[in-house]
């Protein structure tokens, strides 16, 4: 039977971008959701004015993560096959959103990737964020075992069946972070796929304190010890035993 997927995008104050990005998605998939998480700009009414997606609103903002956490529930609870996730900022291109559902077929993570391949039109990324990238995928592929290239692109299709074992409680940009160290603790599935970098706003605004490359380093490196943290009790039942006594207030402190 045909693959159901939702195509789902994340949306804080994109007036310049929503139209024109949802036009081209919905080109490539017949159920999009966006979830607006709280802007301001006007990207609501625009929203509102539109017949052909279906918008789940966030009163105020709360964050990437959050945003993405409802998509997870919507399409888990209207029983999607496969759910792939796109920026609303043009960065993605929505033509190759049928390569991420195919991909889907046999895995439970489909990542996108703009280092695994060079196309001749990418976009040179800006140097503190790829170095902030470049940094945490080591990472993260040191700590986990996993063999990343991209640790934060958010061109993604997820496995609806899988999303249980993906539950976040990080609001913001940092919770890709978590959510690695949960696949990996699942041992779930996970591809990447070439995808072109295509930077239209490099100084796009990471909120508040974040701006800073430093401050925003400390931040995912405190994200993914505190992820490894909530699961680390679980991991030792596991490896101990049925028998292995809990530690008190397991799951407590997580991210």
């Amino acid at each position: 039977m045909p693959t159901r997927f939702l195509t789902a995008l994340p949306v804080f104050n994109e007036v310049r971008h929503a139209a024109s990005v949802l036009d081209q998605v919905l080109r490539y998939s017949d159920d999009v959701l966006v979830v607006d998480d709280g802007s301001t700009d006007g990207t609501d009414r625009l929203l509102a004015a539109r017949g052909d997606v279906r918008v789940a609103t966030h009163r105020e903002n709360q964050g990437y993560g959050a945003a993405l956490r409802t998509a997870f529930a919507f399409a888990a609870e209207h029983e999607y096959d496969v759910i792939v996730t796109i920026d609303c900022d043009g960065q993605h291109e929505p033509q190759r959103i049928a390569q991420f559902v195919e991909a889907c077929a046999k895995v439970d993570i489909v990542s996108g990737s703009r280092y695994l391949s060079e196309f001749h039109h990418d976009s040179a990324p800006p140097a503190e964020r790829r170095a902030i990238n470049e940094q945490l995928t080591r990472e993260i592929n040191r700590r986990l075992g996993l063999a990343l290239t991209d640790a934060f692109c958010g061109f993604k299709a997820y496995r609806v069946g899988a999303l249980k074992h993906l539950i976040t409680s990080e609001p913001g940009y940092a919770m890709p972070l978590e959510l690695w160290v949960r696949a990996a603790h699942a041992q779930l599935n996970i591809v990447e796929l070439p995808v072109p970098r295509i930077y239209l706003e490099e100084e796009r605004s990471f909120g508040g304190a974040l701006d800073d490359g430093d401050t925003r380093l400390a931040h995912y490196f405190e994200v993914l010890d505190c992820a490894e943290a909530a699961l680390r009790p679980m991991a030792d039942r596991l490896a101990n035993g049925p028998s292995a006594e809990s530690p008190a207030g397991e799951g407590a402190g997580q991210c």
